[in-house]
């Protein structure tokens, strides 16, 4: 199991196409309490192997009035230091948003050892927490966040196709590839072609992702792992105000499959986030989401059927043995019910 998160800032995030319930929808809600170290080291808990970080800066090409120029900072200072004493790689021309990438790892597969957030020649970022156990042919050796790297890369990004295999391209999409996974994950990823954030969990929601969409008090995009565990929480000012966690701030994201298209058309200056929620293309695992499961009772005349099989069963047993025959895991409730029946 590993850690993941993602701190998103200077873009402006919609998030009313989205289906689910409408108190996702930006609200007022406490400021967060934590800071980053507490976010890492909550992660770290995660993914002890190892702890990385990455940062994409989205720029407004000079040379193309709504253009968007990206570039990655590898988290080291060449630059000055600025009046709080904090690295300044950047000068006058600040980016205008940022995407902060945070991967703790725990290792299972693989030869190698691996550091998140991975990135690949063009400039893709990947931080995942998952097993791919099927829906792909993998190696013993390989390790199941590098070969996804790999496959999401030869993914479509010319945003014209949704499902299966795009037209234009022939590449499969990318919520193609999460569906195809059998096994438990949750994914953050930057197609750095396409200016497209993807993030999501599995279907069935085994591997955890919270959010916290952006509020009137506090305007950053997160996902992350796990809620961390402020400093200040032993403080009794706020434990008496129950904001031991910050609970209030975060939401688990509904299982699904999430794209934010970064647009810096007609925006007056500034990166607009447009958020979409995509279905899974495998029809069957579609088919076990919408089962519509049903509570049975069962009937008398049902349990007396059970009843009498489990009586003959349990004469079988003693007539192929002398010996006595303790009763099986799982009988002692059918036959406290046949009793039941019986009297």
């Amino acid at each position: 199991m590993c850690g993941i998160a993602l701190i998103v800032s200077g873009i402006r995030i919609g998030i009313s196409s989205l289906l689910f319930d409408s108190t996702c929808l930006p609200r007022q809600t406490e400021k967060s309490l934590f800071s980053l170290d507490d976010l890492k080291a909550a992660l770290r808990r995660r993914g002890p192997d190892s702890l990385g970080a990455k940062k994409v800066f989205l720029q407004f090409n000079v040379s193309g009035k709504n253009q968007i120029s990206s570039f990655i900072d590898d988290m080291l200072c060449y630059g000055n230091k600025d009046d709080n004493g904090e690295c300044d790689n950047f000068g006058i021309h600040r980016p205008a948003s940022e995407f902060h990438f945070i991967g703790a790892t725990l290792q299972l597969r693989g030869t190698v050892p691996l550091v998140q957030p991975l990135v690949d020649a063009s400039r893709n970022v990947l931080v995942y927490n998952g097993e791919i156990f099927g829906g792909f042919n993998l190696a013993s050796d390989c390790n199941d966040a590098k070969f996804l790297m790999q496959t999401l890369g030869k993914c479509c990004s010319c945003g014209s196709c949704l499902t299966g295999n795009c037209v234009k391209c022939g590449e499969s999409s990318i919520p193609d590839i999460l569906s195809t996974i059998k096994g438990p994950w949750a994914i953050i990823y930057w197609q750095d072609c396409s200016r497209t954030l993807w993030f999501g969990r599995d279907a069935f929601g085994r591997r955890s992702l919270l959010v916290h969409w952006p509020t009137e008090d506090d305007p950053t995009f997160l996902l992350s792992s796990v809620s961390p565990v402020p400093q200040v929480q032993q403080a009794s000012e706020y434990e008496d105000r129950n904001e031991i966690g910050s609970l209030s701030y975060w939401e688990e994201l509904p299982c699904g499959i999430y794209s934010m298209l970064v647009d810096a058309s007609n925006t007056n200056g500034y990166l607009v986030g447009k958020v979409k929620r995509h279905e899974y293309t495998n029809s069957m695992l579609n088919e076990l989401i919408n089962w519509d499961r049903i509570s049975i009772e069962p009937s008398s005349e049902d349990l007396q059927t059970s009843c009498n099989k489990f009586y003959r069963r349990q004469q079988d047993i003693h007539s192929a043995s002398l010996e006595a025959v303790p009763c099986e895991a799982g009988s002692t409730n059918l036959q406290f019910q046949c009793e039941l029946i019986r009297c």
